[in-house]
Parts: C-alpha cells; structure tokens; sequence
C-alpha cells in the first residue's frame, strides 16, 4: 500500500470493523498491544503498514480475513534472521533418510548427552548464532546413532535427540518461525516416546503450545497444554516433583493464551493453579527446561496483567520478581514485559531504559524479537525530540 489514497481506504476500513466489534480505539489498541496514537494514525491513513505480521495481527483481530482487510496491500516480510534460516536449513535436510541408507559407525553415547546439554545452555542463554552452529552437525548425529544404538544406549540417545529438538523449536518459535518450530516439536515427542519418557512428551506439549501462542492459535494452544496438564493429573498428585513442575508450566501456557483471548478470569483461575504448585515444590527448579517455581509464577503474572492491559498491575509484580536466579531468556523475557506496561503507560524514557538493559543482558533476543522491534518502532513513530538514544536504539532492532 503506498498511494496515501489506498492508506486512507485502509484505516478507513480498520476503523469501520472495528466501530463493527463496539471497541473503542483504546480498547482496540489494547487487544493488539499497541498505544491508541498508533491506531488512531493507522485509522486516519498517516501510518503505512507495510510488515505482514502486523498486518495479520490487525486481521486476526478484526475477526477478518488479510485478503479482505487489504485487498491492495503490498507487504513484506521481515528479514528472516540467520539463526532461524540456519535451524531451518538443519530440520529441512533429509538425515533420516540418510541414515537409513547409511551404514553403522561408532559413536559417543555420552557425548551426544552433553551436546544436548549444551544446545539448551545456548536455547536459555539467547545464544541463537552458537545454537545453530551445534546443531547443524548434531542434528544429523543424533539421527544415525538413534538408528543403530541398542539398549541403554539407545533410551540416551532418543533422549538427547528429544532435548535438541526441543532447543530447535524453542528459539525458532521465539524467532517467529512457527512451521519450522512445529516440525522440530513433532520429531522431538516422537523420540520422546521411544525413550519411554512421558514427561519429556509432555515438555513437547509446553513447546507445543507456545509454537501456538506464538502463531497466535489460542484455541490449539489451550488445546495442547490442557490435554498435557490433565494427563499429568495422576503424576502430581502423588507428590512427583517433577510431574508438578511440568504440569505447572502447562498451567502458565493456559493462563497466559487465556489473557491473549481477553478471558481474565480464567487466566488468573489458571495462574492460581500455577502458583499452588509452586508453593508446593517450594523452589525455583529448571524440570525438562521449563524453569518451573515461584519465581517463574510471578513472571508469568506480569505478563498475563500485560495482556490483559493492565500495565499497573504488571509494574507493581515486576517490582517485586528476583530473577537473577532464571535464565538470561527468561529475565529478557521478563524486561520486554515491563517494557510493554511501561509503553501502555506512555513511559517512553523507561521503555527506553529497560530495552537497553535487555539488550545488554540477551543482545541476540533483543535484536531478533518482533515484540521489541515493534516497541522501538512505535517510539521512533511518536517522538518529537529527535532522541540520538532512541535512534541508536532502533538502529540496533530494526
């Protein structure tokens, strides 16, 4: 869309759907995470949009079709990152097939265990470029040996290859490549199975469900966490640690696709169930990579309140998290939650302040997350002050 004629058309048509829902431009606003001078520029036809990922996201929103909403719009995609085109590239080669036909050779059991041990170090340290590296050759590994490994060997090895491909999925989901997140989170239950392991099956179904979230299919994502939460039911009740952990970090999926579905009650119903099984492990605990505790919990309290538009709530529970004990990515995941309450408030040096933080703590998460690309965006859009530190900022995003 580049002719102000066809922009105008646009907002007018945005604003015609949205007058059809009986939102106002705040409580629209809201729903997309954006400020009301946003959509109101939007609506007037002053801002183009010229990204399909915004673009789907006001279809989705307006409950319509993208060919409908904008039948002239010419949009681009993002730039694909490196790290999701290289983690792409691995899980589009054909390694099973190759070691099918391949002959036996020898291989390192324990090994490949530390390998997968260090692919999730990468995954929760934001260290996208370093994730990929490893997995372009362990990936086609982990194929062969699970193929000739026998007894033990081969439990460890379906294992490891389980907990790399969940790595996979969890930084491409983060990266937006949700197809791609989606097959590796299918390869890694079906190993899972073959090891014989249901919680890490059930890990695949957190995986799974926020690959969901991510592509904004709330209904699967409640789908997929729920089925995985029930069948662990029997598990946590009779007191398996571990079982409890998983099935509160489902719980946590659920609360927060419920607040993205604008259903507040059940959001909070299921961050209650969540924080009652954090109190009964009674410690932060890192279960099949879910970083699952009372710390976690209280994350995922700020980011429901973001969703749900109330960024006071999200600010004051901020203000009371110590998360130096999580991971790099969930402490920036935390910093571009208060980021997004502070830019509901209007707080532009604050948002400012906390996204230079994260970008000092997970550079590569900052620097690829759509989230944040869309904060700097809005920033750079409403300021009249010519901020060199904003356009540093943006320089480094966008």
């Amino acid at each position: 869309m580049s002719a102000p004629g066809e922009q105008r058309a646009f907002g007018q048509r945005v604003a015609f759907l949205r007058k059809k829902l009986g939102l106002s431009q705040a409580e629209f606003a809201s729903r997309l995470d954006r400020s009301e001078t946003w959509l109101s520029q939007v609506e007037r036809g002053a801002r183009r949009i010229d990204r399909m990922s915004v673009l789907e996201r006001l279809a989705d929103a307006l409950g319509v079709p993208v060919a409908e909403l904008a039948p002239e719009q010419k949009v681009v995609q993002a730039d694909v990152e490196p790290a999701a085109s290289a983690l792409s590239l691995a899980l589009s080669s054909s390694d099973a097939l190759h070691a099918v036909l391949a002959g036996t050779r020898p291989f390192d059991v324990r090994d490949l265990d530390r390998q997968a041990v260090k692919a999730w170090e990468y995954a929760h340290g934001s260290q996208y470029d370093e994730l990929a590296t490893l997995l372009t050759d362990l990936l086609p590994e982990l194929e062969r040996s699970a193929r000739n490994a026998t007894g033990d060997d081969e439990i460890v090895v379906n294992v490891a290859k389980a907990r790399s491909y969940l790595a996979v999925a969890g930084v491409l989901s983060k990266l937006g490549e949700t197809g791609a997140a989606w097959v590796a989170v299918d390869r890694a239950i079906t190993a899972a199975e073959k090891a014989g392991d249901p919680l890490l099956m059930a890990e695949g179904a957190f995986r799974l469900a926020i690959v969901f979230q991510v592509a904004r299919r709330f209904d699967l994502a409640i789908r997929a966490a729920e089925s995985a939460a029930h069948a662990l039911d029997e598990r946590a009740a009779d007191g398996d640690s571990p079982a409890i952990a998983v099935r509160g970090a489902l719980k946590l999926q659920l609360a927060v696709a419920s607040a993205r579905l604008n259903d507040a009650r059940m959001a909070y119903l299921y961050l209650d169930e969540a924080r009652a099984a954090a109190d009964e492990l009674g410690e932060d605990r890192n279960d099949y990579e879910t970083e699952f505790g009372p710390t976690n919990v209280l994350l995922h309290d700020v980011a429901v309140a973001v969703e749900l538009g109330d960024a006071g709530r999200a600010l004051r529970v901020a203000e009371t998290v110590d998360a130096s004990g999580l991971s790099p990515e969930r402490q920036g995941r935390l910093l571009i939650d208060v980021a997004r309450a502070q830019a509901q408030l209007r707080q532009t040096d604050a948002v400012v302040a906390t996204l230079r933080q994260g970008l000092d703590l997970a550079p590569q998460q900052f620097e690829s997350h759509a989230r944040v690309r869309e904060l700097v965006a809005d920033l750079v859009q409403s300021d009249r002050t010519g901020s060199q530190e904003l356009r540093d900022l943006a320089q480094r995003v966008t």
